[in-house]
């Protein structure tokens, strides 16, 4: 089959897109035909190195040229690896003892996977420890493939795992209620405007933050309000007015979040696009009461409920662009210029 393969951490030069071995499942294992696979902001972090702790600067200044030994991500990356973690596939072979009665289903994949039950915070990654989803097949737990009733595109179904998936599980963790003002900085990416989306469909009034160039389309998918980012938040809205912020961007603007919290607010993250170094002013956190929550390892609802929402049309996708997979160094390139909005999503070839 043909496959991109990482070769380790550095510029597109690592992007490898040549013939490897055919994936055979094992026992509990499915083999999928990899019919989209989105692009997403750890697989460039992932190549670039950004996992390191050498790295202080924020995902868009890391240089194409950086290699780094420990900037792998959830541990050292296995390279060579064939990245990938949004996969839409159809089932084609499942291993010794499996139900062939899903051979032919059209599946998502929940990129993260727990290692050892919900009970433990150990994860894996479809496409960060193990292959993933930038081949034309895959293979996968069989009890990680949710088979999926639903009138979208390939490509459009390859938006969702990743970004909602994060996006749906800081909201469950966040335990964002119907009535509560919610943040949203970096609205216009694809956890932002996953975060959107869900955070209407729960009834919550939503704030977002994008560029002026964006505005009406943040807009357009739910936002109640839209700050730009030459905006002054405390100026716009006044401290102590958001019951909870959901941010990917952390950076400098890290601690004017936490004075827009009210008393007994909550900040939750799983990403820090404008830098992974902040600086906490602690007595904003603890006089306001305010509870920091890290969300990396998805609940065991999450994906189930995510699936749901699309079967009954409660959500949309937002599909920026769609490339062939031999393009992915040209797609990679047109994800990190930042001026599309929702996913760009990759297909293989037959």
């Amino acid at each position: 089959m043909m496959a991109v393969v990482t070769t380790g951490t550095g510029g597109y030069e690592r992007l490898e897109y040549r013939e490897v071995a055919m994936p055979e499942p094992g026992p509990g294992e499915v083999l999928l035909q990899v019919l989209a696979a989105g692009i997403n902001n750890t697989d460039i972090n992932t190549r670039l190195g950004w996992y390191s702790s050498e790295v202080k600067s924020g995902t868009q200044e890391s240089r194409e040229d950086a290699e780094h030994a420990d900037g792998g991500w959830s541990g050292a990356t296995p390279f060579p690896l064939i990245q990938g973690t949004d996969c839409c596939g159809r089932v084609i072979a499942v291993g010794d003892g499996g139900d062939e009665a899903l051979i032919g289903t059209r599946v998502l994949v929940r990129s993260c996977m727990r290692q050892n039950g919900f009970s433990s915070m150990d994860t894996v990654w479809l496409g960060s420890n193990f292959d993933g989803a930038f081949a034309q097949y895959v293979k996968v737990p069989a009890g990680e493939v949710f088979a999926i009733d639903s009138d979208w595109s390939d490509a459009e179904l390859a938006t969702l795992p990743c970004a909602y998936g994060t996006a749906e599980n800081m909201i469950h963790r966040a335990g964002v209620t119907a009535g509560e003002r919610v943040l949203v900085p970096g609205a216009s990416g694809g956890v932002g405007s996953a975060l959107i989306q869900l955070l209407k469909r729960r009834g919550a009034e939503v704030i977002a933050v994008t560029s002026a160039a964006k505005r009406e389309m943040v807009l357009k998918i739910g936002a109640d309000r839209v700050l730009c980012h030459e905006d002054d938040p405390v100026a716009a809205i006044g401290e102590s007015c958001v019951d909870v912020v959901i941010d990917n961007v952390a950076g400098p603007g890290f601690g004017t979040m936490l004075k827009l919290l009210r008393r007994g607010g909550r900040y939750a993250s799983s990403g820090a696009i404008a830098g992974p170094i902040v600086e906490l002013d602690m007595r904003d956190m603890y006089l306001k009461d305010i509870t920091l929550i890290g969300c990396t390892a998805w609940d065991e609802p999450v994906f189930g409920n995510l699936i749901s929402y699309v079967e009954k049309a409660e959500i949309r996708p937002l599909l920026a662009a769609t490339y062939p997979l031999d393009q992915i160094a040209e797609a990679q390139k047109v994800f990190q210029q930042k001026r599309h909005a929702g996913k760009i999503v990759l297909i293989p070839g037959p």
